[in-house]
């Protein structure tokens, strides 16, 4: 079976409730083991093929050409995300700055927006990345749609003005963009980056188990065809080492660090690779509480909140942890909607929802970087 949640058998504990995607030839005998075994299961989605034709059927009428008619309620390809961003650093001159921090392992470009206004040159920044895991297409467009209410609200919103006045976002929307390519066109529960391997005939790594912070120890596998391969050796993949050389450039106006992923309706801040406390425990906690306060104030969907250990489970070479390690105090990584029901496939009547309360958890998020925390045990520096 293809792990949904967790995303990797070793972590199954009892009573753990557990997603799991089986081929159509696999489900009769699975039912009949977990009847042998009496585990209590649900069928949530039974044909998994139409609930992916819902997402990636009527092509044609979503070839937008200007922004105005971009639909951002929909999911997008590479190609359509990519003229986007063109599109919108084009038309935008005055707060948007569009650049490349490299090269993929298919040699795509790794296309980033600087958002803000150009106010003073070090300004404090929040770096904001999507698509890490290529699956998670709910993720690349809550990135499209915070920048689309970000120039939208400009000027309107005195929140958003202020944040786009004193900090500086850097937007990465499609982070693994060979595995983001991939799902689209070959297999849309392809989580991995597409490097290949020399030894084996499997493809890809994790890119979220290959930072450098705790290499491969628990929670990663260095098996290459494993959903959590960490890789041959830290950063191998250069969409990580690309991100990485470029936080460790600004690390001393990066304030904060945010990865959006999917599904589990979390907020996760580290330890992800131990149970120990971070040092500034208490305004990290704050932040958090703050933003999914805010979130809740949408919709009243519910997320939980802690250190990625305790609240998801333990896991190495995370990005977090290594922003964190990297000196940004505040590292945090979203689960978005929802836990379980739809799992990857979101529908997309549920983009809209789903984008505008974590606006709101992330604007929080921000705003707080403009206040000083006070609690006493925000000491400096990280370890």
């Amino acid at each position: 079976v293809d792990f949904w949640q967790p995303n990797s058998a070793s972590l199954i504990h009892q009573n753990a409730t557990v997603d799991v995607h089986a081929k159509q030839n696999d489900t009769q005998d699975l039912h009949a083991r977990f009847k042998l075994e009496r585990i209590k299961y649900r069928v949530f989605i039974s044909n998994l093929q139409k609930e992916i034709e819902k997402q990636t059927g009527y092509r044609s009428s979503r070839k937008r050409r200007s922004e105005s008619q971009y639909d951002y309620e929909v999911y997008h390809s590479l190609e359509e995300i990519q003229n986007w961003m063109f599109e919108m650093n084009r038309s935008h001159p005055q707060l948007v700055t569009m650049f490349s921090v490299g090269k993929s392992y298919e040699g795509r470009p790794l296309y980033v927006f600087q958002l803000g206004k150009r106010s003073r040159p070090q300004k404090k920044s929040v770096w904001i990345d999507c698509g890490v895991h290529a699956r998670e297409w709910i993720g690349p467009a809550f990135c499209q749609w915070f920048v689309k209410e970000a120039l939208s609200s400009y000027k309107y919103d005195s929140v958003m003005t202020r944040l786009l006045n004193q900090l500086d976002f850097f937007i990465m929307p499609v982070f693994n963009v060979d595995g983001y390519h991939f799902s689209w066109n070959t297999d849309r529960f392809w989580r991995k980056t597409r490097s290949k391997n020399h030894k084996f005939h499997c493809r890809g790594v994790d890119a979220n188990r290959n930072w450098k912070v705790k290499w491969c120890n628990e929670g990663a596998s260095s098996h290459p065809c494993d959903d959590t391969y960490c890789g041959p050796f830290p950063e191998s993949e250069p969409e990580v080492k690309a991100v990485a050389k470029f936080l460790r450039k600004h690390k001393e106006r990066m304030k904060a660090y945010i990865s959006i992923h999917a599904y589990a309706q979390m907020l996760l801040y580290p330890y992800s690779y131990k149970y120990t406390a971070i040092p500034n425990f208490n305004c990290v906690e704050s932040a958090a509480q703050n933003a999914v306060a805010a979130l809740y104030s949408a919709y009243g969907v519910r997320y939980r909140y802690g250190p990625a250990s305790t609240t998801l489970y333990v896991s190495s070479g995370s990005s977090i942890d290594w922003a964190y390690r990297n000196g940004i105090p505040y590292a945090f990584a979203f689960e978005l909607r929802d836990t379980g029901h739809f799992g990857f496939l979101l529908p997309e009547s549920l983009i809209k929802p789903t984008c505008t309360e974590t606006l709101r958890a992330v604007k929080a998020i921000a705003s707080g970087l403009l206040k000083k925390c006070n609690t006493e045990k925000n000491r400096f520096p990280y370890i």
